[in-house]
């Protein structure tokens, strides 16, 4: 088992890639506090794992609430003695729209989980594997759209801010043991669509050029493999990256 013995905190648990990333990390040994707001889901996926290797214990709350990242990767400490990994996977669409249709109300909503959320969790992981002499492992949930013009504006801009905050982070810590990388995930068979609500009619129309290029959509699953590969001991050598997995769609 690839994480035997590793306590990890993955955020948006509930669904999607979040989920499958929550299996998988406990197939593989794991120990993962699973978080996400949605509490009956949580429970829900840490009853479907009762007979794996690795335990499930949930934290409900938004990540987009400086004090829930902090709480967070206490819980995990507490729960499970111990804290090695933080999987940011938690985000939100924007509504497609180009700069002139944007609001502030939708920028400030998808930078505070897009964006600032991981920047909170991050801070307090690396505080955390510095105080604890940790080699730990951050792997930040991207999207192609920040490398490639494939959704509205505030989304591009909040995935590309990921990026950056990725590299800053591997820049800055890898002297400490700490590797920090980002998955770039295309066009994924989840629910995260349905946190754009309604779409701006203009910057869809011309999205959807680009969407039509993509390949048929991947399973959350893949996603998951993306992100035990990046965890684990298996990319000891690897920070800094940004893997993209979108079946050749931007390549």
């Amino acid at each position: 088992m690839l994480l035997e013995g590793k306590c990890a905190v993955v955020t948006g648990a509930s669904s999607g890639m979040g989920k499958a990333i929550v299996e998988r990390f406990v197939k593989e040994g794991a120990n993962v506090a699973a978080v996400a707001r949605r509490k009956e889901r949580l429970e829900a996926l840490k009853e479907s794992l009762s007979d794996a290797p690795g335990k499930v214990e949930i934290f409900a709350a938004d990540v987009s609430v400086t004090e829930n990242n902090d709480a967070m990767i206490d819980f995990c400490l507490e729960t499970f003695g111990g804290f090695d990994i933080l999987i940011n996977n938690a985000g939100v669409m924007d509504d497609m729209a180009g700069v002139a249709d944007a609001t502030d109300e939708k920028f400030d909503h998808v930078m505070k989980v897009n964006v600032f959320g991981p920047m909170c969790a991050m801070r307090k992981a690396v505080r955390v594997f510095k105080e604890k002499g940790t080699k730990g492992s951050i792997v930040n949930v991207a999207s192609v759209g920040g490398m490639r013009n494939v959704a509205g504006v505030i989304y591009c801009a909040s995935k590309a801010a990921l990026i950056s905050m990725t590299k800053n982070t591997s820049f800055m810590y890898w002297a400490d043991g700490i590797r920090c990388n980002a998955i770039a995930p295309g066009g994924i068979a989840t629910e995260i669509s349905t946190s754009m609500g309604m779409p701006n009619m203009d910057g869809y129309g011309k999205v959807s050029k680009m969407l039509a290029m993509s390949p048929e959509p991947g399973a959350p699953e893949e996603i998951a493999n993306a992100a035990l590969f990046l965890a684990s001991d298996q990319s000891s050598y690897v920070s800094g990256d940004v893997l993209v997995v979108d079946g050749g769609w931007i390549s």
